[in-house]
Formats: C-alpha cells, sequence, structure tokens
C-alpha cells in the first residue's frame, strides 16, 4: 500500500495545473488526505487538507488559488493550483493516514506519503 502523486511540471506563470494522489493498494481506511509542498532551501508546508466526508482546510496562504478535492471510490485526492507563480515552485507531496491489513492479518495503521512531485513555474 503506497501513495503515488503524480501531475507536476514545468508551467507558465499564470497557468494552470492539477495534481494527483493515489492510494495503491489494498487499504481499509484513507482519513484525511493532505497536500504537503517544500520549495527549495524551506521547510515542507501544508497546502490543504480534505476530510473524507469532503471537508476542506487550507493552509491561510493558499486560500484562494488553491482546491483540494477527492474521490473517495478511487481513493484519490485532487490538488488543482490556478495563477501560478513562481513562489510555487516546489516538490509537492501527499500525505494520509492510511489502515491495512497484512497478508497475515495484522492490522497496520500508519501516516503515509507519497514520492512527490515536482512543479516549476517558469517566468
Amino acid at each position: 500500500v503506497q501513495l503515488q502523486a503524480s501531475g507536476g511540471g514545468l508551467v507558465r506563470a499564470g497557468g494552470s495545473l492539477t495534481l494527483s494522489c493515489v492510494v495503491s493498494g489494498k487499504v481499509s481506511r484513507v482519513d484525511d488526505m493532505s497536500w504537503y509542498r517544500q520549495a527549495p532551501g524551506k521547510q515542507r508546508e501544508l497546502v490543504a487538507q480534505i476530510t473524507s466526508g469532503g471537508t476542506t482546510n487550507y493552509a491561510n496562504s493558499m486560500k484562494g488559488r488553491f482546491t483540494i478535492s477527492r474521490d473517495n471510490a478511487k481513493n484519490t485526492a485532487y490538488l488543482q493550483i490556478n495563477n501560478l507563480n513562481a513562489e510555487d515552485t516546489a516538490t509537492y507531496y501527499c500525505s494520509a493516514p492510511l489502515l491495512y491489513y497484512l497478508h497475515d492479518g495484522s492490522p497496520v495503521a500508519e501516516r503515509a506519503w507519497g514520492q512527490g512531485t515536482q512543479v516549476t513555474v517558469s517566468s
């Protein structure tokens, strides 16, 4: 069971991008799904979160241009970013608490992280 982020790339300033985060494997429960980002030389910061019921929460500095959504049937979360600017250049990571079972039936509850997807904004 793992998270796989995708959708990053090189985008011109003012453009838009939609990132995807898929939970692959047989998972019993996926709680809040979150997007974080880490710019070069900076700490990782929260961008947005979404509960399994669809309630969203955004970091104050991310309100307005970022939209988080999810498809529970597909165990997938999305992050749409509009009007990209140079400050959005970062590696974007998704994260979620997961519950799944091993082959021997043992439960595993852990916070999983995707591998990150790079977003680069050119002027």
